[in-house]
């Protein structure tokens, strides 16, 4: 049995190739069945992210096994094998080990230390469980990979620094406000990146979320999935003065927030301190904002700075964590190799309690029939003896005839000798 891990990422394919390899979780029982209908898989798990699609196997090793796995892979998704073969990459036992830790850890990420990609893995080894078998490697080496990846997270930084703009907006606001429960949040715009600035907010509890969009409907959207109000751009001037915190990012061509708007809102807030973070480019805040007393603003060029450093903050903790993952790779597969014995050891038992059972049989009989008791205890003990050395003893004769040093002393601590 070999783990094995197989498949195409941002790294090595373009976003075009990587979508028509994707596994859609409307397909993904009928994929796995495919898959695991496969003469040499044991056991399988798919992994299909905007970023990667990847296949977790156990497999017996068989003549042209990465042929036919290609093969399948091209099949099921309608792609010629040479449109793919170059983006693959293939990782055996330790090496697919290390790799899904990795992965899982968000060292393998786009973006460094992405803590999305963990529950992502969690959520494909939980599909590839329901209605499928895995064997108990495969399934041992995923439980593994979450303790890893827990422990990554809480022994290093790797995850600590924001590292995206959204991320970044609301990390400055969390270092400005002491608690973001008691502030008023104004959005303007509703594209990817206030998304998820709204999604950070929301995880922080704020106190009110505002979003401004030109088209109310993509605004109401988000709306409901965070709990903010919606309003239009033409009213942000009569509620600029509610909002603790602005952040904006439209794809508007003129300034949205003006510096006299501002002045308004400050006035009217008597002079409480306002936050505002533009990420917009061009900008949505004309920049003599920021020469307003109490109003601290902070352009997508502020928070790059943030980003810069803080992702070098990242990659000094991914060097620990990576060392985390080479010393619970190797254990991992110390046990994976101990299991391989287990099999050996209860059929070498099992010799040995057949051998003891047929000579205790024939003393007992030679007993009853009234032999001589030490007669019979000397020649149970003599034969036995006999017996349980004899393969063993062949073995060290073969290895002395052959001059295999390296064997002979294996077999010498295997017997205990050493």
């Amino acid at each position: 049995m070999t783990l094995l891990a197989l498949g195409i990422n941002h790294k090595t394919a373009p976003v075009a190739l990587r979508e028509r390899v994707t596994f859609s979780p409307d397909t993904l029982d009928k994929a796995l069945n495919s898959l695991l209908a496969q003469p040499m898989v044991q056991g399988g798990v798919v992994l299909s992210t905007c970023n990667r699609t990847e296949l977790y196997l156990s497999v017996e090793q068989q003549e042209n096994l990465h042929e036919r796995l290609v093969q399948w892979l091209c099949e099921y998704h309608n792609l010629r094998e040479d449109e793919v073969r170059k983006s693959l990459y293939w990782h055996h036992d330790n090496e697919a080990v290390s790799h899904l830790m990795r992965v899982a850890s968000g060292l393998d990420s786009l973006v460094l230390g992405e803590p999305q990609i963990l529950g992502q893995v969690k959520k494909a080894f939980a599909d590839s469980q329901r209605g499928h078998s895995l064997s108990s490697e495969l399934e041992r080496m995923f439980q593994k990979t979450f303790s890893v990846a827990k422990r990554v997270r809480t022994e290093t930084d790797i995850g600590a620094s924001a590292v995206s703009v959204a991320f970044a907006a609301c990390t400055l606001a969390r270092q400005i406000f002491e608690s973001l429960s008691t502030v008023n949040v104004l959005l303007v715009g509703a594209g990817e990146t206030i998304e998820l600035a709204a999604r950070h907010l929301r995880e922080h509890h704020v106190k009110k979320l505002i979003i401004a969009n030109r088209t109310r409907e993509r605004a109401q959207l988000l709306a409901d999935e965070v709990g903010a109000e919606v309003i239009g751009l033409a009213d942000i001037d009569s509620r600029l003065a509610e909002a603790d915190i602005i952040i904006s990012s439209t794809a508007s061509p003129l300034p949205i927030i003006g510096r006299s708007m501002v002045e308004r809102a400050l006035k009217a807030r008597r002079n409480q301190p306002m936050l505002l973070v533009d990420i917009a480019v061009p900008r949505d805040v004309e920049p003599e904002v920021g020469k307003l007393a109490n109003a601290y603003l902070y352009s997508v060029d502020d928070l790059q700075a943030i980003i810069e450093n803080n992702m070098a903050q990242r990659k000094a903790a991914a060097v620990q964590a990576e060392t985390i993952v080479a010393q619970e790779s190797n254990e991992f597969m110390a046990w994976l190799r101990a299991q391989g014995a287990v099999e050996t050891i209860r059929d070498y038992r099992e010799q040995a309690a057949q051998i003891r059972a047929e000579l205790e049989a024939k003393a007992l009989a030679a007993l009853q029939q009234g032999a001589d008791a030490q007669e019979v205890l000397q020649d149970l003990a003599h034969k036995l003896t006999n017996r349980l050395i004899h393969a063993p003893t062949k073995s060290l004769q073969q290895a002395a005839r052959d001059g295999d040093v390296e064997r002979l002393q294996i077999l010498r601590e295997s017997l205990g000798l050493d």
